[in-house]
């Protein structure tokens, strides 16, 4: 048995105001599964808490996201969530405030 992907998807989520990585993160994660609509199910003899998913979130400091947070995001399937440098921060003018920018990719594997 090996795994096979099935489905890639990529998310884009900001945290305006706090610069809160994790809530960036989970909103990149939850644009990017609102994009989907998963169909193969039956075709693949497959449940949707079959799907082996692997989530990578791109932000400035990925120390800061709470993985298991932004697993829960996703309400089928084996989660495995990594955090890696990318994203994006945008500081206020005055140095107040930070947006923060996050990166989702989502792979969708199967068991064959």
């Amino acid at each position: 048995m090996s795994l096979k992907r099935y489905l890639t998807e990529m998310g884009m989520g900001v945290d305006v105001h706090g610069k809160d990585y994790t809530k960036a993160a989970t909103r990149a994660v939850a644009d990017a599964i609102r994009h989907s609509s998963l169909n193969f199910f039956q075709a693949l003899g497959k449940s949707p808490n079959d799907m082996q998913i692997q989530v990578q979130i791109g932000v400035t400091e990925p120390s800061l996201v709470d993985l298991e947070r932004v697993a829960s995001e996703l309400p089928y399937g084996d989660v495995a969530v990594t955090a890696v440098v990318g994203g994006l921060d945008v500081p206020a003018s005055d140095g107040a405030d930070t947006i923060v920018i996050a990166n989702a990719a989502i792979i969708v594997h199967f068991d064959e």
